[in-house]
C-alpha cells in the first residue's frame, strides 16, 4: 500500500469524486514533505518556492514540473522570474487539497534533492 508520500505513488485520475483532505490528513501529509513546503492560510493548497541566483535555473525547475505534471496528469499553478521558481499545488475539481497534491510534491522533491 501506497502512501501520499510514498515516492513509488502516482496521481489518479480526478472527476471531482476524490474527498478533500481533512486537517489531520493535511498535517500528517505535510509532515512527510521537504520543510520549504506551506499550506495556505485556507489549507486548500501547499506551495514551495525555489530561490536562485539567476533565470536560467527558474526556467529549468519550471520545465522540470511541466514534465512532472504531464507525467502526473495533475496540474501545479507555477509561477517564475529572475531568482525564483513557486509552485502552488491544489485540486481545483474539488477546491482543497487531495492525496494527488502530496504525490506530486513528494515526487518533485524526490527530483530537485
Amino acid at each position: 500500500m501506497t502512501t501520499p508520500t510514498d515516492s513509488l505513488a502516482h496521481c489518479k485520475p480526478c472527476n471531482g469524486k476524490l474527498p478533500a483532505l481533512t486537517q489531520a490528513d493535511i498535517k500528517e501529509s505535510l509532515a512527510g514533505l521537504n520543510e520549504a513546503w506551506t499550506l495556505s492560510a485556507d489549507s486548500k493548497s501547499i506551495t514551495r518556492r525555489f530561490e536562485f541566483k539567476g533565470f536560467a535555473k527558474a526556467v529549468y525547475t519550471v520545465n522540470l514540473c511541466s514534465w512532472l505534471a504531464d507525467r502526473e496528469g495533475h496540474h501545479p499553478d507555477i509561477a517564475f522570474g529572475w531568482g525564483y521558481c513557486q509552485v502552488t499545488l491544489t485540486t481545483h475539481d474539488i477546491d482543497g487539497l487531495s492525496e494527488n497534491d502530496f504525490i506530486w510534491a513528494t515526487r518533485l522533491d524526490a527530483l530537485v534533492i
